[in-house]
């Protein structure tokens, strides 16, 4: 099998001893890829994939000097104008900084040791002071204002020469268009535009909505937004700025201000008006930067916006001036990385795992890969529409993101970087898998998700206007077990007090509970036997169980779980049928016959009750003598709030919440748990909140508990 560290090599010959040869080829990767992510906005590898093969280049120059030219991407800032905006030359350049790529406390440590080393200090010398600060995952802009206006505003660009994109950026509110009185005549601002998380998904769900293009991450959607041609679209991209150095300025000789450090020099361009991240501080020596390193690591996935690193800059600027800069890079700067969030890996198999609640989830089985700071060998692709919207199959390399506790998913296949064909296997059966230009011919076959749940065998559905498949086992299924049992012990269910999640977990876990029926047969000695489970307690749970034998149709059929029934609807059943075999027997069209069920609901419930395993448990519950009353159901009450929504919000003095929502109900309103214009009543009580708030807004009218009544009675408003 092939290792992960060569799975996506750039080509090379036969002959790895012809290093110019293997330099120009990772030259012409590393620049194709450079033109993907800065140019087209249109990543095509991890960040972790191109720094990989950077550092193969730097290796390979760093042993043939005679080889580096100019033009390498060693030598010089990536990017490049893009076509259609006008060029910036930068009158100081924007120059990137060396990245420590490990991501341990010794990386710290290595760039401490390196800048005492440069000033030539000993270990009896004072700890170097620095700035340290998060390393934001966005587009860096310089922002040139000419007395205390700003006139242009320019992207890196290769760092001599930017894009202007200015009628953009004046779209971004953080950025201020006027400066206050006492700013240098001359200011360049450097930083960073970003997209927020929170801004970065309603953005795709609007995109989503409309049937547009979906953004891979926020970087990439605020760096496509700063660079439109017309500043109305970008307008409808919410961007961020933080604001983290300076270029350009007018010198202190001609009225510019003096800096002694630059922690000074974020403070000033915060106190004009510009944003600058909370978490930057000033850290003493290795040991302090190692703690932020940690310390900024540690809520990395809390914060609003992406981060990939932190970065640490000697304070001093006269320092600064004394270390100078090597080529590229300053010496007295350095971006130390965190484990990388993306990494590329390659699709082994495509199984499915059942949910809690029946979901059927297709995960892919990947070569193990170190991503987030774990070694991730699954990964989840959602459904069967998002595997088919990024082509996902067997066998392709792909892209995998893990945030946090996030589960890992798929964010898209890498397209192919070599002409080759390989063999790779689906099932034990050889597949031929071509790649390169013209795009690659794929002779694999699509995924398909399983008629049948792996865990149960019952039938897996998807229903009309889904994305999601589901098994339709859910009083058989193990993989819905604790799930199915929570629902059916309920207070509005069955009502089986004592029976909470500890120790249905116990229950379960300890393989005493297989079905609902295995309830009914618990004892004693068996409850006894559970951790903390003390006699009394568990004699409390029996008479609970007791208890809740003598129940009624509509709460069994709502506790029974089925999918898009909910306790109105079970009524209605009970009502319209009379007694569960009916309901359990009746045709979709006989179904269609119940008021408020739909052809969803219909076909729900016919598939339900076609299961055997289904109806099995049914039985046994009755077995166990579980019963209620039979034959007809007493008609409903008149439907005098027939077509109205309801919210309850605070305590009522003498109804319980659920006891109004039952009057409610029996009246034909439907009770919602949120606040809108289609909001008919807002019944409130002690202690009511927003929704009292949103009501009163809305011009939504409210009642009291004795408003309720009268208005159920007939003689209300």
């Amino acid at each position: 099998m092939t290792e992960q560290s060569d799975l996506f090599s750039a080509p090379a010959p036969a002959d790895q001893a012809q290093p110019a040869i293997k330099i120009k080829a990772l030259r012409d990767q590393l620049n194709h890829w450079a033109h993907q992510y800065y140019v087209l906005d249109e990543p095509a590898v991890p960040d972790a994939e191109y720094d990989r093969l950077f550092r193969e280049l730097q290796g390979l120059e760093a042993a043939h000097p005679d080889l580096v030219t100019p033009d390498s991407p060693t030598q010089r800032v990536v990017g490049a104008v893009m076509e259609g905006l006008a060029s910036v030359r930068h009158a100081v350049p924007m120059l990137s900084i060396h990245t420590e790529t490990d991501t341990e406390a010794t990386g710290a440590q290595a760039f401490d040791a390196r800048v005492r080393r440069e000033l030539g200090l000993s270990d009896a010398d004072p700890a170097i002071e620095y700035v340290a600060e998060p390393k934001f995952d966005g587009l860096a802009m310089s922002l040139r204002y000419e007395n205390g206006r700003l006139v242009q505003a320019a992207t890196r660009g290769d760092g001599e020469v930017g894009e202007d994109v200015t009628h953009n950026i004046r779209t971004i509110r953080q950025i201020p268009l006027t400066l206050p009185d006492g700013v240098p005549p001359i200011l360049e601002v450097r930083g960073e535009v970003y997209m927020r998380r929170a801004d970065f998904d309603a953005l795709n769900e609007r995109q989503r909505e409309q049937g547009g293009k979906t953004f891979v991450n926020p970087r990439n959607a605020a760096a496509g937004a700063v660079r439109q041609l017309d500043s109305n679209i970008t307008a409808q991209r919410p961007l961020s700025f933080f604001a983290y150095g300076l270029g350009a300025i007018t010198p202190p000789g001609e009225g510019g201000p003096v800096f002694r450090t630059h922690y000074e020099m974020l403070l000033t361009l915060k106190s004009w008006g510009f944003p600058v991240a909370a978490q930057v501080q000033i850290a003493t020596g290795a040991t302090e930067l190692v703690a932020f390193h940690q310390q900024v690591g540690a809520s990395r996935d809390a914060l609003p916006y992406d981060i990939d690193g932190v970065v640490y800059k000697v304070n001093s600027l006269q320092l600064q001036r004394d270390l100078g800069f090597k080529t590229r890079e300053p010496r007295w700067a350095v971006a130390h990385k965190y484990p990388a969030q993306e990494m590329a890996t390659k699709v082994e198999g495509i199984d499915v795992q059942v949910g809690r609640t029946g979901k059927i989830t297709p995960v892919a089985r990947l070569m193990p890969v170190f991503v987030g700071g774990v070694t991730v060998t699954n990964a989840t692709l959602h459904n069967l529409f998002e595997i088919r919207k990024k082509g996902v199959r067997v066998g392709d390399q792909v892209i995998v993101r893990r945030a946090g506790d996030v589960i890992p998913e798929v964010v898209g296949v890498m397209p192919p970087l070599t002409d080759a064909t390989e063999i790779i296997s689906v099932d034990g059966v050889p597949i031929k898998q071509r790649h390169g230009n013209p795009p690659r011919e794929i002779y694999v076959p699509n995924f398909r998700m399983p008629s049948k749940c792996p865990v149960c065998g019952s039938d897996v559905v998807r229903e009309k206007g889904e994305a999601n498949h589901r098994c339709t086992g859910g009083l058989f299924c193990a993989a819905q077990r604790k799930e199915a049992i929570l629902h059916f012990a309920a207070r509005r269910a069955m009502d089986i007090e004592g029976l909470g999640d500890k120790l249905v977990d116990q229950l379960v876990d300890a393989n005493v509970i297989r079905t609902l029926p295995d309830l009914y047969r618990l004892g004693l000695t068996s409850l006894i036997a559970l951790e903390r489970m003390a006699e009394k307690s568990a004699q409390n749970v029996l008479a609970a169980l007791e208890k809740s034998k003598q129940t009624t149709l509509p709460r069994f059929l709502f506790g029974l779980g089925l999918r898009h029934v909910g306790e109105a609807t079970a009524k209605d059943l009970a009502r319209h049928f009379g007694t569960l075999d009916a309901i359990m027997d009746a045709s979709v069209e006989q179904l269609l016959e119940v008021n408020d069920v739909g052809p969803v609901v219909a076909q729900s419930l016919h598939t339900f009750f076609q299961q055997p395993h289904n109806r099995e448990v049914v039985e046994q519950l009755r077995a166990c003598g579980v019963t209620w009353p039979e034959g007809p159901v007493a008609e409903r009450a008149p439907q005098i709030l027939a077509g109205k929504t309801v919210v309850l919000t605070g305590t009522l003095p003498t109804l319980s919440r659920d006891a109004a929502k039952d009057m409610l109900e029996a009246a034909g309103a439907k009770v919602a748990g949120s606040v809108s214009k289609k909001t008919s009543y807002v019944v409130a009580g002690e202690e009511a909140g927003s929704k009292l708030a949103k009501a009163e807004e809305l011009g939504v009218p409210v009642l009291d508990e004795a408003g309720m009544l009268a208005l159920l009675s007939g003689t209300g408003a």
